[in-house]
């Protein structure tokens, strides 16, 4: 099963910090990722900078329309205005079908703010299990969304012409 997972830090450097051992489990084959992002937000500013990471080893599987979405949904549409949110609205109503629920749109929002970081990957279970091993610190917390076959399924051939 695929999940989307945040793995969220207290400072907003904390996470490029731990790009390093993700890199150093997937290439010890401790853990895949289908697609990753690290956000990194600076105090005192309005959005954070948002940047793909692909698998980690390469590019990303169909994804990258995927992390488009989700990270403008989560972090612009705040401050975009009524006519904006309403379309956003629209869109997370769909991203329900690919099991991003607005719950956890919600959950990510209120712990990735201003003077925090995080990565978001796309990986099997089990490798995301790996990574929270792996990323095990004070004030690390994780949060996840399972995707069933047919809600990945679903996301890879709607992503399938990007």
């Amino acid at each position: 099963m695929n999940t989307v997972s945040v793995w969220c830090f207290p400072a907003p450097e904390a996470a490029d910090e731990a790009l390093a051992e993700l890199r150093r489990l997937v290439d010890a084959q401790q853990a895949s990722v289908d697609d990753a992002a690290l956000i990194a937000w600076a105090p005192g500013r309005r959005t954070p900078v948002t940047r793909e990471l692909g698998s980690i080893t390469g590019n990303g599987r169909l994804w990258g329309g995927f992390w488009g979405m989700v990270l403008s949904l989560i972090f612009l549409t705040p401050h975009a205005g009524p006519v904006f949110g309403a379309a956003a609205g629209a869109v997370a109503g769909s991203l329900d079908d690919f099991g991003v629920i607005d719950d956890f749109v919600k959950r990510v929002r209120d712990r990735v703010t201003p003077g925090t970081s995080a990565i978001f990957a796309i990986s099997g279970l089990s490798s995301a299990r790996a990574i929270d091993a792996g990323f095990a610190g004070p004030g690390v917390e994780t949060l996840r969304s399972e995707l069933s076959p047919t809600q990945a399924q679903n996301l890879h051939e709607a992503l399938a012409d990007r």
